[in-house]
């Protein structure tokens, strides 16, 4: 399904709008149905708590993977995004590499700092560390994974001749694509990670920020040949004067747009398979490695076309 090296995932709506609850059964259906029509990766979103008025129901990520690892044998599991900060890092480094051996090495970890205050507070995490909590959840992380021994002082983790086996299936470990906007961010994937996730970037805003990504690689010494790029795109296939704007009413009211960050509504991909191979391939040019579908209300008619129809024009 790929063209020039190019690889296509989709997005698979966990949640539902209350009183609607998620039905774990048609998800792990859906999950194989996307191995069968040939996609390379599917990403699942991984908040705790969503919305309040409604509230978004919403099936555990990590949860719902390990069951499709288990029914699905070739497609890729991606976190889209899990925020590292809400989790215990040393529970969490059994957990992925217990999913990635499992899975037989398909986990794709889309990690982010995150932003939604109020999960935070839930969980007792400080919202104003995230940051330093991230790295240093990452350095356990990365410890556990590939050292025999892991000791020394993360508080409030005490790591003492700490031994966890199996290690992850991939090796050293699964890949980390970081997501986020920030200058610091960009840095930490840069840096620590090995690509960087999207979220509703126009063309032009990955390529800034891409180029950014190279810049700060470059300055750490790193070869920015081995990162890879991600993004993932809103998308409606049909006359765009029928489906534009109940696409931009679905995304202004169901989707999230900080205002700090470059996500925007505008990044939607509208209009025929021709119109929409077009738009496509601006991005395309910009030098994406994995271009992940947000189909529109996650339509099972929108996902065949895009499989059957749309990938095959991308040249």
């Amino acid at each position: 399904m790929s063209s020039n090296q190019v690889v296509y995932g989709m997005a698979m709506r966990n949640f539902v709008a209350y009183p609607e609850l998620p039905d774990p059964a048609a998800l792990i259906e859906r999950g194989v149905w996307l191995e069968d029509l040939g996609f390379d990766s599917v990403w699942v979103w991984a908040h705790i708590l969503l919305g309040v008025a409604p509230p978004f129901p919403i099936i555990e990520s990590l949860s719902l993977l390990t069951a499709l690892a288990v029914k699905t044998s070739t497609i890729k599991l991606g976190t889209g995004v899990l925020i590292l900060p809400l989790r215990n890092p040393v529970i969490l480094a059994k957990q992925l590499s217990s999913m990635d051996v499992i899975s037989g090495g398909r986990l794709l970890l889309g990690l982010a700092s995150g932003w939604y205050k109020r999960e935070f507070d839930a969980v007792g995490i400080d919202f104003h560390q995230r940051g330093r909590i991230m790295d240093q959840n990452l350095d356990i992380l990365e410890s556990l994974w590939t050292q025999d021994q892991t000791t020394g002082e993360y508080p409030p983790h005490h790591l003492r001749s700490a031994v966890m086996f199996p290690k992850p299936h991939q090796h050293p470990r699964p890949p980390i694509l970081i997501g986020g906007y920030a200058d610091r961010v960009l840095k930490r994937a840069a840096t620590r990670s090995d690509g960087w996730l999207t979220y509703c970037y126009t063309a032009e805003s990955y390529a800034q920020g891409k180029a950014r990504i190279i810049q700060l690689a470059e300055d750490a010494g790193r070869d920015p040949g081995s990162l890879s790029f991600t993004n993932q795109l809103p998308i409606v296939i049909g006359p765009r004067e029928k489906v534009e704007r109940p696409m931009m009413e679905w995304l202004n009211t169901e989707w999230d747009f900080a205002s700090w960050s470059k996500s925007t509504a505008d990044s939607a991909i509208i209009g025929t398979l021709e119109e929409c191979a077009e738009q496509l391939q601006t991005h395309l040019d910009k030098g994406l490695d994995r271009l992940v579908f947000m189909p529109y209300r996650y339509q099972d008619d929108q996902v065949e076309m895009i499989a059957k129809d749309l990938i095959p024009l991308l040249a």
